[in-house]
């Protein structure tokens, strides 16, 4: 497997990395545990060094997951996680990124995950109530106590990363970025390579859509948080196979699947981009790490671009509750 830099913090992962949520957290029935951590021990054979996971994933039993799986590679992974949620009664109920919150957060993260130093630590979601000047300040401190070593962002704005950036320099910002949600091109990837920060997109896949294996009559169980997800109505599901056929296309051409493609097109934007598609299935997983060998042409590229541009995607990313706690 590759390797990469998230920016200038000298955080080495591998090219791709495993967005570990889906083992057991939103895509319906969890997996076993057994199987769950017979993938991640998969994954690392494969070469994968870059585990991604949070509290609030469970909540709670991810971490543990990962923490059991992980510990007899410690010293050959990085795994972040994620703290900025209130959880109660096993519900997510809001933002929270209060210091003492965030050092709590930290001090469970800590004993689930079985370590005595998180990587990579994000704060989750931009919490409005508090200054991001004290969650960077909050998790300087952590640092500088050795309970914490990178500091990174999820769905951050430009000018929030730019005032955390100035407290606690960012290692990494986490934001969904594919070719089917573009919106980080426009001010945050900018700011990004300017202040010399990684980014990490989750959902490179489009949560699926990107294989190229849905259609207007795939349907999703009631556990499943993309049946509610108006990217992933039947209207939306129909209109938006228009990216499909560009992605396929191209696969065609190269030799390689559709998700390979939509890897690559991510890969080939920054050397500084690691994306974390995550999978229960090894098929899949073997499917996501080949896509490192694909190469793109600057032709390639361009083409993708001008006709990608000339598709109109359909239905928001989130309802519109989830997405007023976003940052962008």
């Amino acid at each position: 497997m590759k390797k990469r830099t998230l920016g200038k913090s000298g955080l080495e992962v591998s090219a791709i990395g495993l967005g570990c949520m889906g083992l057991n957290f939103s895509y319906g029935q969890p997996m076993e545990k057994k199987d769950a951590i017979a993938l991640l021990h998969a994954a690392v054979e494969q070469g994968v060094t870059f585990f991604d996971t949070a509290e609030v994933y469970g909540p709670y039993t991810n971490e543990e997951i990962v923490g059991e799986a992980l510990g007899s590679f410690r010293k050959d992974v990085v795994v972040a996680t994620k703290f900025g949620f209130d959880i109660r009664d096993g519900k997510m109920t809001g933002v929270n990124s209060k210091p003492a919150h965030i050092r709590k957060a930290v001090e469970g993260s800590l004993k689930r995950l079985k370590v005595e130093v998180i990587d990579l630590l994000y704060q989750h979601r931009v919490d409005p109530n508090v200054p991001i000047e004290d969650v960077a300040g909050t998790v300087k401190e952590l640092i500088a106590e050795g309970k914490v070593k990178h500091f990174g962002l999820s769905e951050a704005g430009a000018q929030t990363i730019r005032k955390a950036h100035a407290v606690q320099p960012v290692t990494a910002l986490q934001s969904e970025y594919s070719l089917w949600t573009r919106n980080p091109e426009e001010a945050v990837i900018p700011t990004l390579e300017e202040l010399g920060i990684g980014f990490v997109p989750f959902s490179p896949l489009g949560r699926g859509f990107l294989t190229g294996k849905m259609s207007a009559e795939t349907t999703f169980g009631s556990h499943d948080f993309r049946s509610n997800n108006p990217r992933f109505q039947p209207d939306a599901l129909k209109a938006n196979q228009a990216l499909i056929a560009l992605l396929d296309k191209v696969a065609a051409e190269k030799g390689v699947t559709t998700a390979q493609i939509a890897l690559g097109w991510l890969l080939a934007q920054k050397p500084w981009i690691v994306p974390i598609p995550g999978t229960t299935k090894l098929t899949r997983l073997q499917e996501n790490l080949g896509a490192a060998e694909v190469e793109l042409t600057v032709d390639d590229l361009k083409n993708i671009d001008k006709a990608a541009l000339e598709i109109k995607i359909v239905g928001e990313r989130y309802p519109e509750a989830v997405e007023k706690m976003t940052g962008l």
